[in-house]
C-alpha cells in the first residue's frame, strides 16, 4: 500500500467519524429541543372545565372566645398534628390550629383589647403571625417569638385600625414555606363602628364568605410540596383548594354576595375574575374598605395579599370564581415555569332559585388611614434578590433599618433580578404612591401591607411608624414568596424614638409568655 492509498483511507475514516458525530449531535440537539419542547408545553397547568365542583365550601368556623373582667377578649389557638381526607379514602397528613387543617377565623373590634394564649402541640417549634396587624413588636410572632414543642405564648395588645379582613400563619426563619403548607393559617377579621353602619354584606358564610386560596399537589394520599427543578418561585401546585375544600361550590341566597379573598399559597401569584368575565365591584383591599367601590372585572393578588369583592347574582344561575393566565412576571421563561402561564377554576357560585334583595352598594366606603408621600420625611431603597435584599441575606442578629417613631417614610422598592417577587412589612399599612412611576391601578389605591413587584418593576410605598417603640425587638420586611422569604429574602427594622439607638434583636423563643 503506498502512502498515498493510507492517506486516502485515513481522510475516509475521518470522514465516518465526522459524519457519526454530527448524526450523534444531531440526535442529542434533536433530543434535547424536543425534551424542552416537551417541558415547555408540560408547564403550563389549568384546572379550567375540568373541575366537578361536587363538595360544598367549608366555612371555618367563627373562634369562641371570652371576655375578661377588664374587657379582654381571650382566645385559644393550638398548633397540632392532625389527618384530613381532602379526596374520599385518603387520609393526608395535616397541620391545623384546633382542628386537622387551617384554623378558625377570629374576630374582634376596633377599640378592644386581646389576648390569644397559644400552645404548640406540634413536634417541632414554630411561631403565629398577625399577618396586616398593628401591634408590639414583641406581639408580633415574627422569628423571635418561636414556641417550642409543649410550650404556650400568650400575646395581648389592643386593637387599633380599620375594620379588614387580615390573617395569621406561623413565621419560623427558614421553615416559613413547610409549616403554612402543611395548614397552619388563618382569618382574622376587625370591625368598626364605620363599617358596621355600611350597607354591605355581613352575614358571615352566608353572603359575607372567607375565601382562603392554597395550590396543592398530592402525591398519593400526601401533599407533594416538592418545587420542580426549572422553577425558582418555590412551590407551585396543579390545582387549588378553597378553606381546605377540594372542588368547592357555594350555595348564594342573597342579590349581592362578598367574598374576602386570601392567597394563604406559598408562591402562586392568582388573576381572579369570573368564568363568564362579570364586572364585581372591590370594595377592601389588605388594610381594609377603598374610599369608593372599584368596577373590574380582574384582581391580582399575589401571596399573602387579601381582597373584599362584591359579585351581583342572579336567581338560579352559577357563575366560577377563576384565576386567569398573566402576563406581568417578567420574561416569556419567568411567566411559563413561574406559574404566569396557568388557570384555575377555584370555586363555583350557585344562585339559589329565589334570592334575598341586596340594596346597592353605598358610594362611598371609609376614608384612608395611610399616609401620603408628601408626609414623608426620610427615603429608604430596596433591592429584591434571591440573594437577599440589598444585597444581604437575613441575619437574626443585624438590624437592618432604624425608623423613628411617629414618622412618615417613603420606601422604594425594586425587583432587580426579574423573576416575580413581592413585599411585606409587618406592623404598618401603607399607601403606594406609584408603579414604575405611575399612578397605582385602582386596586393597588387602599390600604396595604403586601404589594407584587414584577421582574423589572419599581414601587413606591409611603407608611407611618406609630410604634411603640421597642430598640431590642425587631419587625420584618421580605418576600413574601415564601421559598425566597426562608432562603433569606429578608430584613429587619426596630422602631425607636428620637434620638435613641437600636439595641441587639434578643431571643423571645421558649414559648415564655408576655
Amino acid at each position: 500500500m503506498t502512502k498515498t492509498d493510507g492517506a486516502r483511507g485515513g481522510r475516509g475514516r475521518l470522514k465516518r467519524v465526522l459524519i457519526i458525530l454530527s448524526v450523534i449531535v444531531g440526535v442529542l440537539v434533536a433530543a434535547i429541543g424536543g425534551g424542552f419542547a416537551w417541558l415547555w408545553t408540560g408547564a403550563e397547568v389549568s384546572t379550567v372545565g375540568k373541575e366537578p365542583f361536587t363538595n360544598r365550601l367549608a366555612v371555618p368556623p367563627l373562634a369562641e372566645s371570652k371576655v375578661e373582667a377588664d374587657g379582654t377578649r381571650v382566645f385559644d389557638l393550638r398548633m397540632r398534628a392532625g389527618e384530613k381526607e381532602f379526596k374520599s379514602g385518603q387520609k393526608t397528613p395535616t397541620w391545623g390550629f384546633n382542628g386537622d387543617y387551617l384554623g378558625p377565623t377570629l374576630r374582634a373590634a376596633r377599640g378592644e383589647k386581646v389576648k390569644v394564649r397559644i400552645t404548640n402541640g406540634l413536634d417541632e417549634a414554630s411561631t403565629v403571625h398577625w399577618h396586616g396587624m398593628h401591634l408590639p413588636a414583641r406581639m408580633d410572632g415574627g422569628p423571635h417569638q418561636m414556641v417550642d414543642p409543649g410550650a404556650a405564648w400568650t400575646p395581648q395588645w389592643k386593637i387599633d385600625q380599620p375594620a379588614a379582613t387580615l390573617w395569621y400563619h406561623p413565621h419560623p426563619h427558614g421553615a416559613t414555606e413547610k409549616h403554612v403548607q402543611r395548614g397552619l393559617a388563618g382569618m382574622f377579621l376587625l370591625d368598626d363602628e364605620k363599617s358596621a353602619a355600611l350597607d354591605l354584606p355581613d352575614e358571615y358564610g352566608v353572603n359575607d364568605v372567607p375565601v382562603i386560596v392554597q395550590d396543592v399537589k398530592f402525591d398519593g394520599a400526601k401533599f407533594d410540596h416538592g418545587h420542580g427543578f426549572l422553577r425558582n418561585t418555590g412551590f407551585l401546585g396543579d390545582r387549588t383548594m378553597v378553606n381546605g375544600t377540594l372542588n368547592p361550590y357555594q350555595e348564594v341566597g342573597d342579590e349581592l354576595v362578598r367574598l374576602r379573598l386570601l392567597n394563604a399559597s406559598t408562591a402562586r401569584i392568582y388573576d381572579f375574575g369570573f368564568s363568564d368575565d362579570r364586572a364585581f365591584s372591590l370594595i377592601g383591599t389588605d388594610g381594609g374598605l377603598l374610599e369608593a367601590p372599584a368596577g373590574m372585572d380582574r384582581l391580582q393578588l399575589s401571596p399573602g395579599e387579601r381582597a373584599e369583592i362584591v359579585v351581583r347574582m342572579k336567581a338560579g344561575e352559577k357563575t366560577v370564581l377563576r384565576s386567569h393566565p398573566q402576563g406581568n412576571y417578567g420574561d416569556g421563561w419567568q411567566t411559563r415555569f413561574g406559574g404566569g402561564d396557568d388557570s384555575f377554576d377555584v370555586l363555583e357560585l350557585r344562585a339559589k332559585r329565589s334570592l334575598r334583595d341586596s340594596p346597592e352598594l353605598p358610594a362611598r366606603l371609609g376614608e384612608l388611614e395611610v399616609p401620603d408621600a408628601a408626609d414623608s420625611t426620610k427615603e429608604r431603597f430596596f433591592g429584591l434578590e434571591m440573594s437577599g435584599i440589598n444585597e444581604r441575606p437575613m441575619d437574626m442578629n443585624r438590624i437592618d433599618e432604624v425608623v423613628t417613631r411617629g414618622t412618615t417614610e417613603t420606601w422604594t422598592v425594586r425587583n432587580d433580578d426579574g423573576m416575580p417577587h413581592n413585599f411585606h412589612v409587618h406592623d404598618v399599612q401603607f399607601r403606594v404612591v406609584s408603579v414604575d412611576g405611575e399612578q397605582p391601578a385602582p386596586e393597588l389605591r387602599g390600604a396595604k401591607d403586601t404589594v407584587f413587584v414584577p421582574g423589572g418593576a419599581t414601587v413606591k410605598l409611603a407608611m407611618r411608624f406609630d410604634g411603640p417603640a421597642d430598640p431590642d425587638t425587631p419587625y420584618m420586611y421580605h418576600c413574601h414568596l415564601l421559598y425566597h422569604e426562608d432562603g433569606g429574602m429578608m430584613g429587619q427594622f426596630v422602631v425607636v424614638e428620637k434620638g435613641q439607638q437600636a439595641g441587639k434583636p434578643a431571643a423571645h423563643g421558649g414559648g415564655h409568655s408576655h
